[in-house]
């Protein structure tokens, strides 16, 4: 029988068991989320969530160590609760299993990638893959198909992870830059905030240069890391513009939307930690990021939104294209 594991139990990490149970060959996928969550409560209670509905095998779970024996595991949790969620997983022995880590973001404060997050904390030999891409819940479990990139430092990690969660709803797609690809999952968060705040401005006309510009800075972010600053244009970063820069379903969308007009928004908006980690680095480091430090200015220091956000483009005359 094929088993998987899901650990967190929000929107994204039922809906990807739910995925496996129902759309790939997968026989029994066991989630884990912490039994004290709203969420868990009420899909413990009515076996479904917002979005979906629990199929038969599916199965909960309130103890983390009851999912644990499955080789291929699927994480997401919040970016910034994942080390402490290493941390606690490094007292059970997991060596050899597969990690997919399926969330998006870098830690405060130092922009530390995910799967240095686990490297770091986790002192068992593990194997490490992540995911990016478009897609929301809302529209797959509508039938909406989409594409996603798997990624990871092994080749048998990455054809073993898409050749299991392959599916007519999602093709995977194996990434080739494994720092890339997180980094720019993580960073289109941060855009999608100032696409919101454009919107919340009805200034929709900067989308467009917002979408053009974006990728050029992120992947100066990506070179410093030493990975490819060409796959800020991949499905992991500018291939998610659609679904994170003008869905509805966008948190980080909606999240710089209602900034703006001083509302609040109440769910997680990652691309709201990302910015400071970003910011941190892009000074001390020197990186140019005009469209991430305007962005940092209005968020944290209450910069006046319109003369700030003008500044992302109103720039010294140049070239559009120049070297990374």
């Amino acid at each position: 029988m094929s088993e998987i594991s899901v650990i967190g139990g929000g929107r994204w990490g039922t809906f990807l068991a739910w995925y496996a149970a129902n759309y790939c060959k997968i026989e029994k996928v066991r989630i884990y989320s912490h039994p004290n969550s709203p969420e868990y409560k009420k899909m413990q209670a009515t076996r479904k969530n917002a979005y979906v509905t629990l199929s038969d095998n599916i199965y909960l779970h309130e103890k983390i160590s009851d999912i644990l024996d499955n080789d291929f595991i699927i994480v997401s949790v919040g970016s910034q609760n994942l080390r402490e969620l290493a941390k606690e997983l490094n007292g059970y022995h997991i060596s050899g299993k597969t990690f997919l880590l399926a969330m998006k973001g870098l830690e405060e404060p130092k922009a530390t990638l995910l799967s240095t997050v686990m490297e770091e904390e986790i002192k068992q030999p593990i194997h490490i893959a992540t995911l990016g891409g478009p897609g929301h819940v809302q529209d797959y479990v509508k039938g909406v198909p989409s594409c996603a990139v798997i990624d990871s430092n092994e080749d048998d990690v990455k054809d073993k992870a898409i050749k299991m969660l392959q599916s007519d709803l999602i093709r995977f797609y194996y990434g080739e830059d494994f720092i890339g690809n997180q980094i720019g999952a993580a960073l289109k968060n941060v855009i999608g905030i100032a696409a919101g705040i454009l919107d919340g401005l009805e200034w929709y006309g900067l989308k467009g240069a917002l979408m053009a510009r974006s990728p050029v800075e992120v992947g100066r972010f990506i070179k410093h890391y030493g990975g490819n600053p060409m796959t800020a244009y991949g499905l992991a970063h500018l291939g998610d513009y659609e679904a994170t820069l003008f869905s509805k379903h966008s948190h980080n969308r909606t999240f710089g939307e209602k900034f703006v007009k001083g509302e609040e928004f109440g769910k997680l908006a990652e691309g709201y930690y990302t910015l400071k980690a970003v910011k941190t680095i892009a000074d001390k480091e020197n990186i140019n990021m005009p469209i991430c430090q305007a962005l940092y200015h209005v968020i944290y220091e209450s910069a006046d939104i319109k003369q700030t956000i003008r500044t992302m483009f109103d720039r010294d005359l140049k070239h559009e294209f120049e070297r990374f």
